[in-house]
């Protein structure tokens, strides 16, 4: 019975070791490639970049029945949501 519990540890090592290494060479091969992939693909474009933090501007003329629509839209939404 000794015997056998030397080798099934055994057994259990090798396999936990071998997962270990796959599992390294996994995480090597994969940061290679994340490299290679970084250095060959074409850059991405510039954001602008905000110089300030205001909220995007309204259009400047909105139909007065799409106004009215939405008005009416939130009051009905509102009503229904009350605290």
């Amino acid at each position: 019975m000794n015997e056998l519990m030397s080798q099934a540890v055994d057994l259990m090592v090798a396999g936990m070791g071998f997962v270990f290494v796959f599992l390294l060479i996994l995480v090597f091969a994969t940061l290679l490639m994340s490299k290679l992939i970084n250095r060959f693909s074409a850059p991405e474009p510039a954001a602008p970049a905000r110089t300030s933090r205001a909220k995007p501007k309204a259009p400047t003329s909105v139909d007065p029945d799409v106004a009215e629509a939405i008005k009416k839209a939130i009051a009905q939404y509102r009503s229904r949501h009350k605290k």
